[in-house]
Formats: C-alpha cells, sequence, structure tokens
C-alpha cells in the first residue's frame, strides 16, 4: 500500500506539472516561448540574511557583496548569490552558475523568450521563486518574491539579476510582461548585478512590483505567468506600462 500511494502521488505530481504547463502556454501562445514550472521555497525567515552575512564577513576582513553599485572583482572570493539560504559557500564569479545548480538545484532555461510560471502564489510570505535564464552569452536569475514589506500587507516583488559584473549588466536590457483577461502589465529595466544584495534591490523597489490584489488580477488559478525577454541595449530607463 505505501508502494502503491507513494507512485500514485508521482503520477498526480506529473500530471499538476503537465496541467500548469498547459496553462502557461494557453497564456502564453506565441511560438518559440519555452515555459518553466517553479515551485515556491520557503525563505529562512528568521536566519541570517545575506547583508547581515556580508557584515560579518567584512569584520573578517572579507569584501562584502551587499553595498550598493560595488562591484567585487576576481580573484577576490563572492558569496552565494542564492537569496533563499544562508549558504556559507564562497567561490569565484565564474563558478556561481554551477553551484547554484548543484547544491541549491536551481533550474536554467536558454532560449530568448521564456515563461516563468509561479506556482502556489497563495502561500505565506516570505517565499521565493527562483530560475536562472541562460541568453545571449549569459547567464541571468530571476527572483520572485513574496514578502511583506508592510505588516499584513504582502507584495510581490520580481527582478532579473545578472551572474556578472555591474559593467556587464549594463549592456542588457529585461523585459517581464504579465499578460492576462485583455489586460497587460509590463516592466523593463536594466538587470542587476548579483554582485549587489538582491535584498537592497527589493528595497529599493528598483524592480516589478504587485500589491495581492493585482497578483490575483493576473494569476490564473492561484499561478502567475511571467513572460520574460532579453536583449542588449544601453537603455538605463525603466518604465511600467499598463
Amino acid at each position: 500500500m505505501l508502494f502503491f500511494t507513494q507512485c500514485f502521488g508521482a503520477v498526480l505530481d506529473l500530471i499538476h506539472l503537465r496541467f500548469q504547463h498547459y496553462k502557461a502556454k494557453r497564456v502564453f501562445s506565441a511560438a518559440g516561448q519555452l515555459v518553466c514550472v517553479v515551485n515556491p521555497t520557503h525563505s529562512l525567515k528568521y536566519a541570517p540574511t545575506l547583508c547581515a552575512a556580508a557584515q560579518t564577513s567584512t569584520e573578517q576582513g572579507i569584501l562584502p557583496p551587499c553595498h550598493h553599485h560595488e562591484a567585487v572583482h576576481d580573484p577576490q572570493l563572492v558569496p552565494c548569490m542564492c537569496p533563499l539560504f544562508s549558504c556559507p559557500w564562497e567561490g569565484h564569479l565564474e563558478v556561481v552558475v554551477s553551484h547554484l545548480r548543484q547544491t541549491h538545484h536551481i533550474n536554467i532555461l536558454q532560449g530568448a523568450e521564456i515563461v516563468f510560471l509561479a506556482t502556489d502564489m497563495h502561500l505565506p510570505a516570505p517565499t521565493d521563486w527562483i530560475i536562472m535564464h541562460s541568453c545571449l552569452g549569459h547567464q541571468f536569475l530571476l527572483v520572485l518574491r513574496k514578502q511583506e514589506k508592510y505588516e499584513g500587507h504582502p507584495q510581490f516583488f520580481a527582478t532579473m539579476m545578472l551572474i556578472g559584473t555591474p559593467t556587464q549588466a549594463d549592456n542588457f536590457t529585461y523585459r517581464l510582461e504579465l499578460n492576462r483577461n485583455q489586460r497587460r502589465l509590463k516592466w523593463e529595466a536594466t538587470p542587476r548585478s548579483v554582485l549587489e544584495c538582491v535584498d537592497s534591490v527589493i528595497s529599493d523597489g528598483d524592480c516589478l512590483v504587485l500589491n495581492t490584489s493585482l497578483a490575483q488580477l493576473f494569476s490564473d488559478n492561484g499561478s502567475l505567468a511571467i513572460g520574460i525577454a532579453i536583449t542588449t541595449s544601453k537603455i538605463h530607463n525603466s518604465e511600467v506600462e499598463m
């Protein structure tokens, strides 16, 4: 009975995954767009944040990554860039991708345009949805976070981070687009470097910000489909169109 229950559960998970994939394809029907279903992961609410860890590293003589507009250059080591965990890992910038994939099992999707389908949007904050996007010869980290900036009022924050230096990030423009029920919401901006703290980006509001009612307007049965496109550009302006 235990074996049957486990197998049956796996089949149900597969059916659910296929259904979520179909819903995303129905929302974003443009040819060539790949769909990635991303399940939520609860943040370690009471674990030290990356910025707090950086302050400790400073006391130990290690250069912190979370200072605004401050780049860390090779051959210095940088800490783990995954915003979900307080990870003690350190390494060079060029091996960050392999660490995220092997240790934190973050998926990577390739393509000029992809669809990021975040499931279970109803889960309490703090919750993160994360995926890596390989495009134009670089890797990007998309972070969608549900967080209470004000007590009792959770918001959703979506941002794209380049796994590279701030100078490299200035060469790209990313676009996040929500499209449902004849409504369209678009955010376009220059990505930030992962050498800058994700928490700082969210605190500054330099990202796509959705309140709960707006997220529900674009969600479909608790799932939120976000179209992602990255281009090479020198445009630094950001805008929201609706």
